[in-house]
C-alpha cells in the first residue's frame, strides 16, 4: 500500500533539512566510486592515485597467495555460507581459521564474526547487562560504544589512555557493579596512537574488571610475530577482538577468549546467531594471509618503518604504528588539503566529525609495506608545503 503524501513529503523534508545543516558545515558526505588497482593504487573520478588512505597494511588483498585461496573456496564451495553458523553456515574453513587465530593470540578459542563492527556489537552485550558498568576510552571506535550502550550496563567514558583517570573512575563506580568491563582499541585508528595495555590490564586485575581490546589495527603489523596485542606481551587480555579486513587483506572479525567464554558467545551473541555466516573465500583469504605474515616477518615491520620514515621527514613525533594523523582543525580546511594532495595524485581522504571529535578534523595517512621510500618522500614533502602555506 502506498503512503499517503503528507507522510513522505514530511520524510523528505526531514533529510532534506538534515543534509543542508551537514552541508553547510563542511559535514556531508557522499560516497566515491574508487576502484582498487592493486593494494596502492586506485582511480577516482578519473584519476590514477597513489592511496595513503587504505587499512591494507601488507596490501596483501591482492597478494596471488590470498586471491588465489579465495578464488579456490569459492569453485569448491561457493560465492556464500547460505545461512547463520547455527544453521547450516558452519563450513570447515571456519574452524581452521579459529583455530589459526587462537594461536597467533595465544587464546584458547577464537569466534569468527561478519565484521568489526558486528563482533563488538555481539561481545559485550553478551557479557555485560543492566547491573553491570563499562568504562570505555573516550576515543575508542564506535563499534565499542555502540555494544556499551546496547549492554543496557552503565557506560563511563575515562580520558584518552589516561590510566588514573580510569582508576578514579573504577573507585567509584565499580563497588556498586555486578561486573565490570573496560573496553579499548589497542591501536587507535583516527590517531595511531597504543593503548597502555600493561597499564589497564594491571588495573582490571586490581578491581576484578574484564579487559577486551579493538586490536583490528595492530595484528600483522605490531608485536611478535605480529600478533600484536599493542606491544604488551605480558599484559592479561581476556578479550581480544580484531578484524580480518586490514592487514590479513579479507573481510570478517573475531574474537579471541578462553573456550568458555567463545562457546557463550556462539550459542548468545546475537550478531552471530542471527547473521549469516562469513563466506568461505573470506575465511580462505585470510589463513592464506596468515601464511603469507607467518613466512615474512620482515614484511609485518615494514608499514611502521614506513611511517616513521614520513614523521622524521617532518620532525614529528616518531609514529607509533602505520597511522599517522595530520591535525588541521576545520573541516573546510581539512577537505582542502585532500584536494591539494589529490591535484598532486595522493589519496588522503580527510577524516572529520562525528569520526573525529569536533575541531580535530584531519588527513588520517595510512602507509603500507608496499610504498616506495620515494613515494613516502614525496608525500611528506607535499604535507610540508601544505603546513606552511
Amino acid at each position: 500500500m502506498l503512503q499517503p503524501a503528507a507522510v513522505t513529503d514530511t520524510l523528505t523534508a526531514f533529510a532534506e533539512s538534515k543534509l543542508a545543516a551537514l552541508d553547510a558545515q563542511s559535514l556531508l558526505r557522499r560516497l566515491q566510486p574508487t576502484r582498487r588497482e592493486d593494494g596502492l593504487w586506485v582511480e577516482r573520478g578519473g584519476r590514477r592515485l597513489l592511496s595513503f588512505s587504505c587499512n591494507d597494511y601488507l596490501n596483501l588483498s591482492h597478494h596471488p597467495a590470498v586471491k588465489a585461496a579465495a578464488v579456490a573456496a569459492i569453485e569448491a564451495h561457493g560465492a556464500g555460507a547460505g545461512a547463520s553458523r547455527l544453521v547450516t553456515g558452519d563450513h570447515p574453513l571456519l574452524a581452521a581459521l579459529e583455530a589459526r587465530l587462537a594461536l597467533l593470540k595465544g587464546t584458547e578459542a577464537a569466534c569468527l564474526f561478519g565484521s568489526g563492527y558486528l563482533a563488538n556489537t555481539g561481545l559485550i552485550p553478551t557479557l555485560v547487562g543492566p547491573e553491570d558498568v563499562v568504562f570505555v576510552d573516550a576515543l575508542a571506535h564506535s563499534c565499542i560504544w555502540a555494544g556499551a550502550r546496547l549492554s543496557g550496563a552503565m557506560v563511563i567514558a575515562f580520558e584518552h589512555n589516561d590510566v588514573e583517570d580510569l582508576a578514579r573512575r573504577m573507585v567509584e563506580a565499580r563497588p556498586g557493579a555486578r561486573r565490570a568491563l573496560v573496553a579499548t582499541d589497542g591501536v587507535f585508528s583516527m590517531d595511531g596512537d597504543l593503548a597502555p595495555l600493561q597499564a589497564l590490564s594491571d588495573l582490571c586485575a586490581a578491581h576484578d574488571a574484564w579487559l577486551m581490546t579493538d586490536d583490528a589495527h595492530g595484528v600483522g603489523v605490531l608485536g611478535d610475530g605480529a600478533g600484536s596485542a599493542a606491544l604488551a606481551p605480558d599484559a592479561r587480555i581476556p578479550l581480544q577482538m580484531g578484524t580480518l579486513s586490514k592487514a590479513l587483506g579479507s573481510y570478517g572479525a573475531y574474537v579471541c577468549a578462553s573456550g568458555p567464554v567463545v562457546d557463550l558467545l556462539k550459542s548468545r551473541a546475537r550478531t552471530l546467531v542471527y547473521s549469516t555466516a562469513l563466506p568461505p573465500a573470506s575465511a580462505a583469504a585470510a589463513l592464506a594471509a596468515l601464511d603469507v605474515i607467518e613466512t615474512d616477518p620482515d614484511l609485518c615491520g615494514r608499514p611502521v618503518r614506513k611511517a616513521r620514515a614520513f614523521t622524521r621527514a617532518l620532525n614529528l613525533p616518531d609514529a607509533a604504528s602505520p597511522i599517522v594523523p595530520i591535525l588541521l582543525g576545520d573541516a573546510e580546511r581539512a577537505l582542502a588539503a585532500a584536494r591539494a594532495l589529490e591535484d598532486q595524485g595522493f589519496l588522503a581522504v580527510a577524516i572529520r566529525p562525528p569520526t573525529v571529535p569536533a575541531g580535530t578534523a584531519r588527513l588520517r595517512l595510512a602507509f603500507t609495506a608496499g610504498h616506495s621510500d620515494e613515494a613516502v618522500a614525496e608525500l611528506a614533502g607535499a604535507v610540508r608545503r601544505l603546513l606552511a602555506a
